[in-house]
């Protein structure tokens, strides 16, 4: 292998760097130098396969030492002086997870740290994890406490050292965030060209402008979080009375008027008209108190971005008070449709609004608390229309119920993830629906002969699983799932069957692999053993990430019959109710009907459209009906 000429320095340390922290052997070496960088790449080999790891190392033209970085998975090591530090970072523990949570520490600082060693309980979307070293050293300091929610991954979460005596050297203020930084520090020393090439410009400051009000994007409708500019009605430089429309905004439902409710000028337009997608909160204007102002803001260079960082500061140089006016200068248009609707005293409403305007929060809150006073003589004034009196009722309404008395239940991060991908599942997947009663007692026959001829104790929801594993081997094309890139429906060669299981945290779907092939005994022990570790949240990820077809089974309720939601990417989920005895005519030896009692159980498939078609909709009930009614078809 041959590198580069580096400096002593630095052949030194990378040397002394890969010989501490590589945990496995190296396959395979490349170095590349750009930009007074050398990259040297390299193949590291694991139990798990190879993986790819990049040393970068700065050469600089004076005596300063380099500063060597390796990165590979959620690691990241880095040279500091003398100490050597590894920064450990939440793990993406499933393909589904964006943050995790800390459940509990089980090393502390300063303990010695082995490969392999438990260093914490992480709870994931799906369960809670042991999270294993890889590294040996010492835990220098714990970045994220116990009990800490919702961390993003990669987020840093604790700091390792080499050596025991290198723990004092780790800043004892250090924080997540700065910690992550590094490397970009690192990068920033790599380009210094690049400060001279930003603007020379100076961004005016919003101090040195004069009062002005920063009007944003507004939501317009429950569901609105972007909109389109449709049109302005006022040009820059036009005089704004309270109510006049300045814009015409497009929603996620419909195009509205936007209405001013501040007197002033139209200084400057920040987002032009046609505008696309502009975030709800985002400035689009700016009004002013005084014509003699309008110069001095169009002339600054100030836009949206720079807006936003600084849309606080026209408070504070309006002059105006931290609290509640007694008295207003002007009432908004909602807030005297709200007036005349309560017969409400307004000079008994404080405003909050700015320059002293009543706003219809303050009507609102006046209504709640109960301090707002009847006006004692009445006034003609014109009605407003019936819709806009519906909507500012409701909305009072929804005001007065939020004061009752709740309680908020906090949602464990599994569940977070469950309603997620649930309502995407409704949103985004066309779901069929598909129903029949099955006899039962053929099965409740075999479960019985089982435990009496063989000793063997089988649940009905075991026999369930092998029933429905051998109804996806026969009919291939339910057991698929649709590429939404490529279009494509993707058959699947293993039945592998996710089975619903209630937990405290939330519902989880442990995986049957390959059940067809699977005894009926062999599925009952699995089930067991895999109910147990969803309970105690022990689930391997490799024990409930997968799966072709789910089976929800609340037989064991007074359900008779529900839908369920597909869990995607998969194409299908059975839903089981319970048995119930009916009489039935049955034909008879003689040819003869009679009535008869039987046991029939519901079964109800809800199935992707885009895979399961009518006539594999079908099939596939068919064969489960088959399955059920004949249970030696399951030997076979």
């Amino acid at each position: 292998m041959v590198l580069p000429l580096f400096r002593r320095a630095a052949i030194t340390r990378t040397s002394s760097l890969l010989r501490a922290r590589l945990f496995a052997p190296a396959s395979g070496f490349h170095t590349r130098f750009s930009n007074g960088l050398h990259h040297l790449d390299c193949k590291i080999g694991s139990s798990n396969g190879v993986r790819s790891a990049s040393v970068d190392i700065i050469t600089r033209m004076d005596d300063s030492p380099p500063k060597p970085i390796l990165r590979f998975g959620v690691q990241n090591f880095s040279s500091t002086g003398s100490t050597t530090q590894m920064v450990l970072a939440m793990p993406a523990l499933s393909p589904t997870m964006s943050h995790g949570n800390v459940v509990k520490w089980m090393k502390k600082e300063g303990d010695k740290v082995e490969v392999g060693d438990v260093l914490c309980e992480i709870e994931t979307d799906k369960a809670t994890v042991e999270f294993e070293s890889q590294e040996e050293g010492f835990l220098a300091k714990i970045l994220v406490a116990e009990g800490s929610k919702d961390i993003p991954v990669n987020e840093p979460i604790a700091i390792m050292v080499e050596e025991e005596d290198d723990i004092q050297n780790v800043p004892a203020t250090v924080e997540g965030g700065r910690v992550g930084k590094e490397e970009t520090s690192v990068h920033q020393e790599m380009k210094p060209d690049e400060s001279t090439q930003q603007k020379s410009s100076i961004q005016p400051n919003a101090s040195d402008l004069p009062p002005h009000v920063v009007l944003e994007m507004p939501a317009l409708s429950p569901t609105m979080n972007q909109g389109n500019i449709a049109k302005w009605w006022k040009k820059e430089g036009d005089k704004i009375e309270v109510g006049d429309v300045i814009g015409e905004i497009e929603t996620d439902k419909a195009t509205l008027e936007f209405e001013s409710l501040e007197e002033g000028y139209l200084a400057k337009i920040l987002i032009p008209e046609g505008s696309k997608d502009v975030a709800v909160g985002k400035p689009i204007a700016l009004i002013v108190e005084d014509a003699e102002s309008i110069e001095t803001i169009k002339s600054s260079s100030i836009g949206g971005s720079e807006v936003e960082t600084v849309k606080e500061v026209p408070h504070s140089v309006v002059d105006k008070p931290t609290g509640r006016k007694a008295g207003f200068t002007k009432i908004s248009p909602a807030a005297k449709i709200l007036i005349l609707e309560h017969g409400l005293e307004s000079s008994s409403i404080e405003a909050s609004g700015p320059y002293g305007i009543l706003l219809k929060s303050d009507v609102v809150a006046a209504i709640a608390s109960g301090k707002a006073s009847k006006s004692s003589v009445p006034t003609k004034k014109k009605q407003p229309s019936k819709e806009t009196l519906s909507k500012s009722s409701s909305t009072s309404k929804s005001s007065v119920t939020q004061l009752d008395d709740y309680e908020d239940f906090p949602n464990s991060q599994i569940r977070k993830i469950i309603a997620k991908r649930l309502l995407e599942s409704k949103q985004k997947i066309p779901h069929l629906y598909l129903q029949s009663d099955v006899v039962l007692d053929p099965l409740l026959a075999f479960r019985k002969e089982l435990q009496e001829n063989h000793g063997v104790k089988v649940s009905v929801n075991d026999i369930v699983i092998k029933a429905v594993a051998v109804t996806l081997r026969n009919v291939r094309q339910a057991n698929a799932f649709w590429d939404a890139e490529k279009g494509d429906i993707v058959m699947c060669d293993d039945v592998d069957i996710s089975i619903a299981v209630a937990t405290e945290k939330g519902l989880m779907t442990p995986i049957i692999r390959n059940a067809d092939q699977k005894s009926i005994s062999a599925i009952s022990l699995e089930v067991k053993e895999l109910a147990q570790k969803a309970r105690s949240g022990k689930l391997a990820p490799h024990e409930f990430q997968g799966g072709t077809f789910s089976i929800s089974n609340l037989g064991m309720y007074p359900v008779d019959h529900f839908c369920a939601i597909i869990n995607p990417p998969q194409a299908g989920i059975l839903a089981v109710g319970r048995g119930n005895k009916v009489v039935e005519p049955v034909m008879g030896i003689d040819g003869i009907e009679k009535p008869s009692v039987v046991t029939k159980m519901n079964v109800t498939l809800s199935a992707d459209h885009r895979i399961f078609d009518g006539q594999v909709g079908a099939s596939f009930m068919s064969e489960l009906r088959s399955n059920f009614e004949d249970v030696r078809r399951l030997l076979l």
